[in-house]
């Protein structure tokens, strides 16, 4: 999958990095990793900043114990690290894309039990964009049913679908990834590729041709179709209806339809997202523009075979470090001194001068200002926000404690300000989660609106 262009402007070298650096933290994969290999699904969820809106007993009650059984088996292998670093995202921030419900997996029921229920789903859904505040991810079963959750778009969505796509998802086939992705590009049996087809693929587009008609294939047994038609999106403005012919003896041939039900289009299968566009970790390994240990263990290992994450651990998050100051013409450290940042190279008396000058409209040394400036507008700055866009709020708060100190008390200024602003938007997730209250703009914060407009209108930002 990948983003869409906008206005012909390829924003992967500054996009990907910035999503593959602070969306799923390594703190975040290690923790959860742990508690799926130990057994407990529910831990590895809350670690990767998932919120649970079922309990096992109740699905065994209402829906017997078989099925509870199935849907068991599969929260068991489930990676929410693994999920949350392949889920659809918008650009430019690389935020999850708001408002969507995927479905993981279905679960038919037998006809001689419960009456012939519908089948039950398990989804994921995520939160809207004016209640997106962490970056908090619901699990879920939906069975058909309008249900009294909050959501604005509780059915899943047809595009985004993950059930046809377990490799993104659930850790007993993460391997597949490396043939699903493209990665490994197969020698014989390849599709061919109609030249009319080829004109219409948006250009600039990295799609994914060579895939297409294995994972049509894939789509029409999952729908129990017995033709090969279906329905390609390329973004909100552009979509095609395809054939995929194939006799049994040549590489099939896909090409667009020519004949289909008038009006019927939109009854047609669509295929996923997840199958038509190029894994962006692909192009960013190819061009160098990241590390193969910057990637999640579970992708890395199935992109690159020889790959070990045990002889190759992912860098760890680097926090703010305090750095050398010009001060009177030398180099002056600035340091933590008992979790207070402080000017190591000048003794108290000579402070207290000098804060008194400063409180007689003085100027303050070189030293001071860089203290003050940690405070108001340090360098670190566009790294808070980017962890607490993308809900690392204990990372944000790690990098603070290692800038100014964990006792520190932060001055006015820009990054309190983007704590504060963090903390408020939690506060209307949460009230969002509780039903008690909806989309109103007015209710955010000034800052919100005013540095994040096109969040308000999330079609008008570029999306996969």
């Amino acid at each position: 999958m990948l983003t869409d262009i906008t206005d012909g402007n390829d924003s992967r070298p500054s996009f990907w990095p910035r999503v593959r650096e602070f969306a799923v933290p390594p703190s975040m994969i290690e923790t959860a990793t742990t508690r799926r290999r130990a057994g407990d699904w529910a831990g590895a969820c809350a670690a990767a900043g998932f919120d649970i809106d079922f309990t096992m007993r109740s699905v065994a009650r209402t829906r017997g114990h078989e099925l509870a059984a199935r849907i068991r088996a599969d929260l068991r292998h489930l990676a929410p690290d693994l999920l949350r670093w392949h889920l659809p995202r918008v650009a430019p921030d690389g935020l999850l894309r708001p408002g969507l419900t995927i479905a993981l997996a279905r679960y038919d029921t037998a006809p001689d039990q419960c009456g012939g229920a519908p089948p039950m789903h398990l989804v994921v859904r995520t939160a809207p964009a004016w209640a997106d505040a962490g970056q908090r991810i619901s699990l879920a079963l939906w069975d058909g049913s309008a249900g009294t959750s909050p959501h604005p778009h509780p059915r899943p969505n047809r595009r985004f679908r993950l059930d046809l796509h377990r490799h993104l998802w659930d850790a007993r086939r993460a391997d597949e990834l490396r043939i699903r992705s493209g990665a490994e590009r197969p020698v014989d049996n390849r599709p061919t590729l109609d030249p009319e087809l080829l004109a219409t693929v948006p250009q600039g587009r990295r799609c994914a041709v060579d895939r297409c008609a294995a994972e049509a294939e894939i789509l029409r047994h999952a729908e129990g179709r017995r033709t090969s038609t279906f329905v390609v999106r390329f973004g909100a403005k552009q979509r095609l209806v395809l054939d995929v012919d194939s006799d049994g003896v040549g590489p099939p041939t896909v090409r667009i339809a020519s004949e289909y039900p008038v009006g019927g289009v939109s009854a047609l299968p669509v295929l996923p997202d997840a199958a038509t566009w190029v894994l962006p970790d692909l192009e960013l390994i190819r061009t160098g523009a990241i590390a193969v240990d910057r990637l999640h263990p579970l992708v890395a290992s199935a992109l690159v075979p020889d790959y070990s994450t045990a002889n190759a651990p992912r860098t760890p998050d680097r926090a703010g470090q305090p750095r050398l100051v010009e001060c009177r013409g030398e180099q002056h450290r600035i340091g933590l001194v008992n979790g207070v940042l402080v000017a190591l190279d000048h003794d108290q008396a000579e402070i207290r001068r000098e804060e008194l000058l400063v409180a007689l409209t003085g100027t303050p040394l070189p030293c001071l200002r860089a203290i003050d400036e940690a405070h108001r507008q340090p360098d670190c700055l566009v790294g808070v926000r980017e962890r607490l866009d993308h809900g690392d709020t204990a990372g944000a708060l790690a990098v603070v404690d290692g800038l100014l100190g964990a006792d520190a008390s932060l001055r006015d200024g820009a990054l309190r300000d983007e704590l504060e602003a963090s903390a408020r938007r939690r506060i209307v997730y949460g009230l969002f989660r509780a039903g008690l209250t909806g989309p109103a703009i007015d209710r955010m914060p000034p800052g919100r609106r005013r540095h994040r407009n096109h969040r308000a209108h999330p079609r008008s930002a570029a999306s996969y």
